[in-house]
């Protein structure tokens, strides 16, 4: 399989790992691509110390000793880390096959996530990324301290997930009507991951003639791909609409698209982005 436009999906030691796997192999699949299991170290100098105590170490030589010891304490701890990285990479990639995915990579990369993705974005077609992760799980935090900088770093699609593995069968599509959300229509109708499931696409305006004209458009573009799509309005702020029109319709896979000038790029982008995410236990598909 070539693997221009592949589906990468970023996995750590957190539990959700496990997930990001899972769905990375549903989408490698339906895709026809290679599935790339990336694991970025993070490596943060200040948190690399030795175990003793040099509150003393004033002598003569003491802070070259120092220094040394604390490089060697650095060094142990990165070959611990690769290491581990190692093992957990090799146990992913068994679970996508197990799964189905007929072609995975893995790879590990020392630096900072966001950078890493934006050096290689060129050759992903779908990333993979858990809403929260092993700092996230530390800290309590209800999403992961990369993923906000991930999704304005990076101008391809990202699929985030939270929890277990279920294969997607009814689909959301958030929709305003302007020029960008348009293409974001014409991205899932050109894409293999998405067909043969129901979608519904979502404005939240209010119902009139040109609402009407607007989703018909949408309509049309799907069905036209083969797809099964029904289109909705409803009066109301997005992030109201969305949430109603998820639980009403048992959605299990929300798109979203982050466009100029536009409520869904405000939600997106603003803080209701968050408490949104934070509300909703299914994957969510962002587009840019």
């Amino acid at each position: 399989m070539p693997d221009h436009n592949k589906v990468t999906a970023c996995v750590d030691h957190s539990r959700f790992a496990d997930y990001v796997t899972d769905y990375g192999a549903w989408a490698a699949q339906r895709m026809g691509t290679l599935l790339d299991l990336l694991h970025v170290l993070d490596r943060h100098p200040e948190t690399a110390a030795s175990s003793s105590d040099h509150s003393g170490a004033i002598g003569l030589g003491a802070q070259d000793d120092l220094l040394q010891e604390l490089a060697e304490s650095e060094r142990q701890t990165l070959l611990s880390a690769r290491e581990r990285g190692r093992t957990l990479l090799a146990q992913l990639r068994q679970r996508a096959r197990d799964a189905g995915a007929t072609e995975v990579d893995i790879r590990q990369r020392l630096g900072e996530l966001t950078q890493t993705l934006v050096e290689q974005a060129p050759a992903i077609g779908l990333l993979v990324l858990g809403r929260r992760g092993a700092s996230a799980e530390r800290s309590g935090r209800d999403i992961g301290r990369h993923v906000e900088a991930i999704v304005r770093a990076l101008h391809i699609p990202i699929l985030t997930v939270t929890d277990a593995f279920t294969p997607p069968q009814r689909v959301l599509i958030a929709y305003d009507g302007g020029s960008m959300t348009r293409r974001a229509v014409e991205w899932v109708g050109a894409q293999p991951l998405l067909a043969g499931l129901d979608i519904t696409v979502c404005m939240a305006s209010t119902p009139s003639a040109q609402t009407e004209k607007t989703l018909d458009w949408a309509r049309q573009t799907l069905q036209s791909r083969g797809m099964t799509a029904q289109v909705l309005a409803r009066a109301g702020d997005p992030e109201s609409v969305i949430s109603a029109v998820l639980k009403e319709q048992n959605i299990d896979l929300l798109i979203m698209g982050a466009y100029s000038h536009s409520p869904v790029r405000k939600l997106l982008l603003g803080s209701k982005t968050a408490d949104l995410l934070r509300a909703s236990t299914i994957p969510t598909l962002l587009l840019r």
